[in-house]
Order: structure tokens, then sequence, then C-alpha cells
């Protein structure tokens, strides 16, 4: 697909180092093998040294680094200290962290990315979603102004009058069940910002409902259009409005007639989703029935970045996950 070649692409320019930390997995393995061959980043795994060293060419070992809990004890124990002093007061010990770090491959690549050894990371071929985003916020942290973890499908669709060439974002269609209004807001403010860095385009915001500037009247529709107040007094140089039903967002013609005066209607390409269910419905619909590509759910609102991947994961979804997760870093 031409999106994700050129987020390879422009991944590749960035000089970023990435860990993968579930190395007990082969498809870790093999994904570290075919970014080391199309020389995408620096590869961090976790893991037993002299293990993980037999997959390994020697070319391919140049050009990563392994961290080994066990005997890296100067490490463990640094990372140990960074998770105790970060939850001691939720009752962690510097004992209970070194515990954690030795025995939980993701904690110890999230607290790589703490320190500022990684510059992201990429889990959740054995991990559960719960566990990688635990090791956000336990390890890292959510960003300035995020209320919360949330998450972003790139939606690839071959209709490209929508979005930008068929291109659009939906969120938050994989954590969030019931964000307030508050966190509905932080998920599109963030959400904008996750737009513009993968695409370098002006995102364009829509916040979606089952109501077109004030067509129906109920609690679930103020919350949209509350959302909306928020993301504009905070952020005036997104472009954001709502509340739309959905055609009103992407379709010009159905904007013309419902909501004349926006600059939004008819040309969202980041449409933000109520609560989950509306998000997964939308997304998997967009998939099945037009015939869309859905990369994600991308993780958004940590303080740097770390993405999940499916346990039904394969080799490429990781590859184009940690290409996503270079762009979203801070690497030059």
């Amino acid at each position: 697909m031409e999106l994700l070649q050129d987020f390879l692409n422009k991944a590749r320019a960035k000089k970023a180092k990435i860990v993968l930390p579930e190395t007990m997995d082969n498809r870790i393995i093999e994904a570290t093998k075919e970014i080391i061959a199309k020389e995408l980043t620096h590869i961090i795994l976790v893991g037993d040294r002299a293990s993980l060293a037999t997959n390994f060419s020697e070319y391919e070992l140049s050009k990563l680094t392994i961290f080994d809990p066990v005997l890296d004890s100067e490490m463990t124990d640094k990372l140990s200290v960074v998770l105790y002093e970060k939850r001691k007061n939720k009752g962690m010990t510097i004992e209970k962290a070194k515990e954690e770090v030795t025995t939980k491959y993701h904690y110890f690549g999230a607290l790589l990315v703490n320190i500022g050894e990684a510059d992201g990371m990429v889990c959740g071929a054995a991990c559960t979603t719960g566990e990688t985003i635990r090791a956000i916020v336990h390890c890292v942290g959510l960003k300035s102004g995020s209320k919360l973890i949330s998450s972003f499908f790139v939606m690839v669709t071959p209709r490209k009058e929508f979005g930008v060439d068929g291109t659009l974002f939906f969120a938050d269609c994989g954590v969030n069940p019931n964000p307030n209004t508050e966190e509905l807001a932080s998920i599109a403010i963030d959400t904008a910002v996750s737009f513009k860095q993968l695409m370098c385009i002006e995102p364009v915001v829509g916040m979606l409902s089952f109501s077109t500037k004030g067509s129906a009247k109920h609690e679930l529709v103020d919350k949209v259009i509350n959302a909306t107040e928020i993301v504009k007094s905070s952020r005036p140089d997104l472009i954001v409005d709502g509340e739309f039903q959905l055609d009103a967002a992407i379709v010009p013609s159905i904007a013309a007639k419902k909501a004349p005066d926006s600059k939004v209607a008819g040309k969202a390409n980041c449409l933000i989703f109520p609560d989950l269910q509306a998000g997964n419905i939308g997304y998997k619909l967009t998939e099945r029935l037009a015939n869309a590509v859905a990369i994600g759910p991308i993780i958004q609102g940590s303080l740097k970045p770390i993405n999940d991947l499916s346990r039904g994961c394969s080799v490429d979804d990781i590859v184009y996950v940690t290409a996503i997760t270079i762009l979203q870093s801070e690497a030059k």
C-alpha cells in the first residue's frame, strides 16, 4: 500500500531506536530481521542475550542492541529505581520494582523509553492491550495536556473523495468505553496531533453524534457539543467542529444542507466517535463494507510513543507499527 510505504520511507529518514521487548515470540525475531534488512531503525531487544544471539547473523547483531535484565544488572537496577520513584505512592517497594523490571520485559522496555535509552516501544504480540497500557501508565505516563490514553485507526478506503485521498483517522475505536466530556475533547486534540505527525497535512476534525448542529436534543448530544467547545477553547489553532452526523461530516452535498456555515462539514479527515461502541462498530463497518484497510489501533496520549499490537499480528504488522512509532517519536 502506497501510504504504508510512505510511512516506511519517512521513518527510515529518522535516526530512532525502538524497543521490541516480547522476544519470546518468534514473530518479533522475524520482524527484527525484516527491520534490519529494510534499514528502518535500530532495534533494542530485551531477553536472554545468549539465547537471542543464536537467532541472528553477525551482521544483524551489529545492527541491534540486546539488554539482558539478569546480566545487565546495572541497567536493571537503574530502571528499578525509576519505577520505584514513579510508583512508591502506590505502595511500590524497591524489591517489587526490581522484580517487575526483571520479569516483565515490556516494563523493562517502557522504562528504557522513559529514560531516553529508546525513542519508542512496540508490544502486544504476547501482552494484552491492558498490559501495554499499564506499562505506559506505570513506566512513562501521560503527555502534557492529555487526559487519558486513547487510540486511533488509520482508515484507508478506495473512496478517494473522502478524507485525504481516501484516508481518514477514526478515534477512539479501541480503548475507552465511554469517555466523559473532557476526555472526549482530549481524544480529539490528540488525534489531530497524530494526524499532523503522520500525514503532514492539517487535520480537519469532525465530532460525531446522531445529531447535526442541534437537529436532536439529548444528553449524549450535549456531551459532544461541550467537548467540541473545550477543543475550540483550548486549541484555537485546530480546525474542529461538531456535532455532526457522519454524512454531514464527510459528504459535501449533505454538509451544504445540514451545516452550511461550518468550515469542517463535508471536509473532515479526523472523525471523533462519542464512545467505544460507536467507534468500534464504525471502523469495522468501514473495513468490511467499504473494503477499507484499518491500520491500528495506534496508541496516543502517552508521554513517549508506545504502541500496541494485536496478538494475532503478522510480521508485516510489527514492521509497519514500528514505522508509525518512529514517526510519533521525537527522533531526528
